[in-house]
């Protein structure tokens, strides 16, 4: 029943019993390599020892084989005869030294095989003994252990595959370039050859030149892993274009990394960590589809495809692998126990990133603008995420497209450029430059030579507000009623407005919640304002995310009184009302386009128009 419950309720994917065994043929090979350091009579040295793994679809077997330390019958029955029972833990606790890097410890793997096998069998022989032995087992009635005939000392493992039924395929398993692909998934970084007899097609010699060549089939023992992980080398004896070679590989990736991260860590947590930031964002980055996370390694064997723990939201974009042996895994190993060297690794991982990234900024400019082009909304999302609990973190990194510059610069560099009397930081909300170029609003800060940040995606004016301030200098919208300046041009019209503002107000009614004479308007006759909390980006983004959401900015209509479109609107208040009513219409209907706002009855505004043409 415990058999029956482990193998169908540890294990989430039954692919990774071959992760499991070869792990266990590995620490049998490190068994018998760490004997040799010790008994020279061994006679073995560490290039001697390997892994072969042969499918067989006549007989569906799967057959791995080690020639590692082996096995007595009394290992066997504790080993193999005992659930939960790990022969390489004892072996670990027993031999304490730098030397030895087991990767089994629950003694549970080699039971995950009963998940694609029906039988399983055994045959091994320990150093130093003479006398081999026969474990075999269907998983349900026990097992039988007799004595057999070995020549070579270590283990072979067969398993009787599964049949196929409808709903399961366990011929997959029997396909050498299934169990080759399984290889380099889970085990490639094992520190043994794994080898396979693969079969191959090629042309016939004798009919190489013909018009119809004929082929054949041959034979030849290949290693399916690399060993050696490209991260465990030293970064000085890697070229950068390995390190290219391998993302692109190993993250089915078209393009270059941007950036390469080479870390190794020891102390209170020991880790070594391949970090990736990419030229180009993925086509499903923002989908819910795309998973973030690092691939995660114990000892060289992968445990998670997407670790989410070691990258914050904000760094989702990182592609990588962390490998370390102080891990707390869980008995299953495709999942973590939530300690603190989890959490150490993950907040060492976090600081590395935002620290190459800002030397990036600082040394490699062009390169930086690439990666903000092509990730800087998420660290603008970052900003915003978690009730702004990160803003300090990210804020240096933070780049907007400048009024003045006519390029991107960083929060720092505008304020280093700003002027003596300049109370605020300056920016303006639009779907795109030229429409931002294009505001009325922002007339007087230009006027004034105030250097003004694009805000050109949804998320930017979110980030600001959440950023509040930056170096002390508070964020100030170009639509703001107050920008903390004067317009002169404006200053000279002191005469009391109160009666046009008034017409236009009872004309309009609840479409605007009030009509002002503007303090930033220059050239233009009006403009819209938002008033409270919502702003007009807010709105557009709200009802485009959920139409139904009733979310709307209150409407102030802002009248430059100098311009002679209003003067001819207070000029017909007196000689013909209804005339004066249509202007105020087509002055509030002009101000919503210039917003970026849709005209409620865009047929209404034609024909207001057309009659204000005749």
């Amino acid at each position: 029943k415990l058999l029956d419950l482990m193998i169908n309720s540890i294990y989430t994917n039954r692919e990774i019993f071959l992760r499991e065994l070869i792990s266990n043929a590995s620490d049998a090979c490190d068994k018998r390599y760490f004997k040799s350091l010790t008994d020279t009579s061994i006679g073995i040295t560490k290039d001697d020892l390997k892994i072969h793994i042969q499918p067989d679809k006549d007989s569906r077997t799967l057959t791995i084989t080690d020639n590692g330390i082996g096995m007595t019958k009394e290992e066997l029955e504790k080993n193999l005869g005992t659930i939960a029972r790990s022969g390489s833990l004892d072996f670990k606790t027993e031999n304490q030294s730098d030397n030895i890097d087991i990767i089994g410890q629950f003694g549970v793997g080699f039971y995950s095989a009963f998940m694609v096998a029906k039988k399983i069998t055994v045959v091994t022989k320990k150093y130093g003994c003479d006398t081999a032995y026969k474990w075999e087992s269907d998983g349900a009635d026990g097992y039988e252990i007799t004595e057999t005939e070995r020549d070579e000392i270590g283990t072979t493992i067969v398993l009787e595959i599964k049949d196929n039924t409808e709903e399961e395929n366990y011929d997959e398993f029997l396909e050498q370039y299934r169990i080759q692909g399984l290889i380099k998934k889970y085990s490639d970084y094992i520190r043994y050859p794994i080898m396979m007899d693969m079969t191959h097609s090629r042309v016939k010699e004798e009919t190489k030149d013909s018009e119809k060549p004929e082929y054949e089939d041959y034979t030849e023992t290949e290693t399916l892993n690399s060993m050696l992980p490209i991260w465990q080398r030293a970064k000085k004896d890697v070229k950068q274009e390995e390190y290219d070679n391998f993302y692109r590989e190993k993250f089915m990736a078209m393009d270059k990394p941007l950036h390469t991260i080479v870390t190794s860590v020891e102390g209170v947590v020991t880790y070594k960590a391949l970090l990736f930031i990419p030229s180009q964002a993925p086509y499903d980055y923002y989908t819910k589809e795309y998973k973030k996370g690092l691939q995660l390694y114990s000892s060289g064997v992968l445990i998670m495809e997407n670790c989410e723990e070691l990258l914050p939201e904000h760094f989702r974009f990182v592609k990588g692998i962390v490998d370390s042996a102080d891990l707390s895994l869980n008995i299953s190993r495709e999942m973590l126990q939530h300690d603190r060297h989890l959490i150490t690794i993950a907040q060492n991982i976090e600081k590395k990133i935002k620290n190459e990234l800002t030397s990036m900024l600082a040394n490699d400019r062009e390169n930086y603008e690439k990666f903000f082009n092509a990730f800087g909304r998420q660290l603008k999302y970052g900003v915003s995420a978690d009730y702004g609990m990160h803003k300090e973190e990210l804020q240096d990194l933070l780049m907007y497209y400048s009024s003045t510059e006519k390029k991107l610069v960083t929060l720092s560099e505008y304020v280093d450029r700003m002027k003596e009397d300049q109370k605020f930081i300056y920016f303006a909300v639009g779907e795109n430059i030229s429409s931002i170029d294009n505001l009325p609003q922002t007339e007087l800060l230009r006027s004034k030579g105030y250097e003004i940040l694009y805000c050109t995606e949804e998320i930017d004016e979110f980030s600001l507000q959440t950023l509040m301030q930056y170096k002390d200098k508070k964020f100030c919208s170009a639509t703001n009623d107050d920008l903390g300046i004067e317009n002169d041009e404006n200053k000279e019209e002191e005469k009391d407005s109160s009666a046009i503002l008034t017409f236009v107000k009872e004309t309009l009614g609840d479409k605007v919640s009030e009509v002002v004479a503007s303090k930033k308007l220059v050239s233009h006759p009006v403009c819209l304002t938002a008033k409270g909390g919502i702003s007009f980006e807010m709105e557009k983004y709200f009802n485009a995310v959920q139409p139904d959401s009733g979310m709307k900015a209150q409407r102030v209509l802002e009248l430059n009184m100098n311009h002679s479109a209003v003067k001819a609107m207070e000029s017909a208040v007196q000689t013909d009302i209804e005339k004066a009513k249509k202007y105020a219409e087509l002055l509030y209907d002009q101000a919503l386009l210039i917003a970026g706002l849709p005209i409620e009855n865009p047929g209404e505004y034609a024909d207001l128009v057309c009659s204000l043409m005749v």
